[in-house]
C-alpha cells in the first residue's frame, strides 16, 4: 500500500500569517525522507493554501511523485499542463467549503471530462477522478478514459466511532473497488482518514494508494512531521 502525503495544511499554517513558513516545499522533502510514496497538493482557485510558487518549486524538487488535485477550471488546467505534475486528480471545488465535500459528479461532468482528459494524456500526465464509490459514478469514470479513480472515504470516516455504520461504509467501498477493478480502473482512496480508522481501508487489496493530509499534519504539530509520516506509513503495512 502506497502513501500519498497531502501537504496542503502546511501551507494553511503559512497563509494564516501570510509569511514564508512553514514551507510546504521543505515539508515535502521531510515526508519523502520518512517514506512517503508521493506528495499531493491542491491548487485551488482561491489559493487559500497552496500557491503557484509552491507548485513550480515542488515540480522541481519532489523525487517520488507529484499529484496535483484541481477543479475543472480553465486557468488551473492551463497551469497544470505547464507544470507537468506526474498526476492530476480532478475534484469538485466550491468557494464556501472548508475542504472538498464529496466526490466529483462524473455523470454530470462526463462531457467536460471527455473533452479535457485528452489534454492531460497528450502531455503524459495520468488522470485520477475523485468520486463516490457508486456504480453510476464508476461507470461514468470508465467512459472518460481516466486511468485511476480515488474513492471519497468521507462517509466512512464520519461514521467513526460507530462500528456498524463504519462496516456499512467499508462494505460500500469494497463493492466500489470491485466494480472499478472490473471496469479497468485502478483505485486510490482518501479523505478523512486518520490514525484511528485507516487500517481497514489499507487492508482492501486492490486499493493502491491512500492520500492523507490533515491527520498527518495534525500529528506532526505534536510529534514532528518525520515521525508522523513514519507512523502512518507503518499502519499501511
Amino acid at each position: 500500500m502506497k502513501l500519498g502525503v497531502n501537504i496542503d495544511h502546511i501551507a494553511t499554517l503559512r497563509q494564516a500569517r501570510q509569511t514564508n513558513e512553514p514551507d510546504p516545499v521543505a515539508a515535502a522533502a521531510i515526508a519523502e525522507r520518512a517514506g512517503a510514496d508521493g506528495i499531493t497538493i491542491h491548487l485551488r482557485e482561491d489559493r487559500r493554501h497552496i500557491q503557484d510558487r509552491d507548485l513550480a518549486i515542488l515540480r522541481q524538487t519532489v523525487t517520488t511523485r507529484l499529484n496535483l488535485e484541481m477543479g475543472l477550471n480553465s486557468e488551473i488546467i492551463d497551469i497544470a499542463l505547464r507544470a507537468q505534475p506526474d498526476q492530476v486528480t480532478l475534484v469538485p471545488e466550491r468557494r464556501q467549503e472548508i475542504t472538498t465535500e464529496g466526490g466529483l459528479d462524473a455523470v454530470k461532468e462526463l462531457t467536460r471530462l471527455k473533452k479535457q482528459l485528452p489534454k492531460f494524456r497528450a502531455a503524459g500526465i495520468r488522470v485520477s477522478l475523485f468520486i463516490e464509490p457508486t456504480a453510476a459514478q464508476i461507470a461514468a469514470a470508465a467512459k472518460t478514459g481516466a486511468e485511476f479513480v480515488e474513492f471519497h472515504t468521507g462517509a466512512y470516516a464520519n461514521a467513526y466511532p460507530h462500528e456498524a455504520a463504519m462496516r456499512t461504509e467499508l462494505n460500500r467501498l469494497v463493492e466500489g473497488v470491485n466494480l472499478a477493478f472490473a471496469a479497468g480502473l485502478r483505485v486510490n482512496a482518501g479523505h478523512g482518514l486518520t490514525y484511528h480508522n485507516v487500517a481497514p481501508i489499507a487492508a482492501i487489496p486492490a486499493v493502491e494508494e491512500l492520500n492523507i493530509g490533515h491527520s498527518i499534519v495534525a500529528r506532526a504539530v505534536l510529534t514532528g512531521l518525520d515521525q508522523a509520516v513514519r507512523e502512518m506509513k507503518a499502519l499501511l503495512q
